[in-house]
């Protein structure tokens, strides 16, 4: 297969994980209900896009869901919306932190999850092996980068929604980490595995088709 049929392949694979994206980040579909939680499920095509075309696309599919979760934000606007919609900012500082936290650590997402991808192939780790911890790495780097980010930038904001004292921040930031994040990196490893190897298959049988 030649440069420009490769090129043209990966930007429309690309664009159908961003598809796929879109379509859970506006439905139900992208909430898993939990026991006791309901986990976000709108990152793994980001995971996957990451794994199957690179971290390149990963960052990409990041990128769009960010953008969807800023338009979420910024036309439903709940609680904490401010964090996510730079519209809702009450000076440009806010704006650029918005940016970041809606858009910049979902990014991070698609390259953490790609460039662990990688290095796992690199050591030779088993592909079932390696698929389960690329899925609940890239949804802890979801959930610790948001919320890092909101305790290092938005503390006060954070804890006037809330209606708790500053000191208070650290102890719900971590109470979101452990209850919402963890089932949702537990979720993420095995859907992203599931899914993951029968979309590598697929893959691998184009390309050798292709080629």
């Amino acid at each position: 297969m030649n440069t420009k049929n490769k090129d043209t392949r990966w930007m429309i694979s690309v664009a159908l994980m961003a598809a796929i994206v879109i379509l859970l980040a506006n439905t139900p579909l992208g909430m898993i209900q939990l026991p006791i939680i309901k986990a976000t499920t709108v990152h793994i095509p980001v995971i996957i896009g990451a794994i199957l075309l690179g971290p390149a696309a990963g960052a990409i599919l990041g990128g769009v869901f960010g953008i969807c979760s800023l338009i979420s934000n910024t036309t439903a606007p709940t609680l904490l919306s401010f964090a996510f919609s730079p519209f809702l900012a009450s000076d440009m500082a806010g704006i650029f932190k918005a940016l970041w936290i809606s858009i910049g650590c979902r990014i991070l997402i698609g390259v953490a999850a790609g460039w662990l991808w990688i290095a796992l192939k690199k050591v030779r780790l088993n592909t079932w092996a390696a698929l389960p911890i690329v899925g609940f790495a890239g949804s802890m780097v979801n959930t610790v980068t948001v919320m890092g980010s909101i305790y290092l930038l938005l503390a006060s904001q954070y804890a006037e929604a809330k209606n708790v004292a500053s000191d208070a921040v650290w102890g719900l930031i971590m109470g979101t980490v452990t209850a919402s994040g963890i089932p949702e990196a537990i979720a993420a490893a095995v859907l992203v595995t599931a899914l993951g190897k029968a979309l590598l298959t697929f893959f691998r049988k184009q390309m050798s088709y292709a080629s």
